[in-house]
């Protein structure tokens, strides 16, 4: 079992919003010279001894309503704020059909925002 001490700093963890959640994960990253990130598997290299070609970075996202949660109503008007050209009904249609894709081939900046903007309302959503 967790001692008191480590119990304690996972509370204040729970409590951080997103933003500073990654906040900390980019401060403990630079204090501790490690990356978060989870590793990514490198190709085999080609039986006539070329070098391997180097792993392309993904610049383009699809965001996915994974699940709407408890607050359904702001979950809702989050979608028509995200999703251009909504109506409520249509916004009603797409979280109640979750998993459904909200935007597709966005940057990754944009679409972090739009996860933590889902976050705050405590709706799940998968960056693919």
């Amino acid at each position: 079992m967790a001692s008191e001490k480590i119990t304690a700093l996972i509370e204040e963890v729970k409590a951080l919003t997103v933003l500073e959640l990654s906040e900390l994960v980019h401060a403990l990253e630079d204090e501790f010279g490690v990356s978060a990130a989870a590793p990514v598997a490198v190709a085999a290299a080609p039986a006539a001894g070329a070098a391997a070609p180097a792993a392309e970075e993904k610049t383009e996202f699809d965001v996915v309503l994974k699940e709407a949660g408890a607050e359904k109503i702001k979950v809702i008007k989050v979608v028509r704020e995200v999703v251009s050209g909504l109506g409520l009904k249509e916004a009603k249609e797409i979280v109640d059909g979750a998993p459904k894709t909200l935007k597709e081939g966005v940057s990754k900046d944009e679409a972090e925002k739009i996860k933590a903007k889902f976050a705050e309302v405590g709706a799940t959503v998968e960056i693919k």
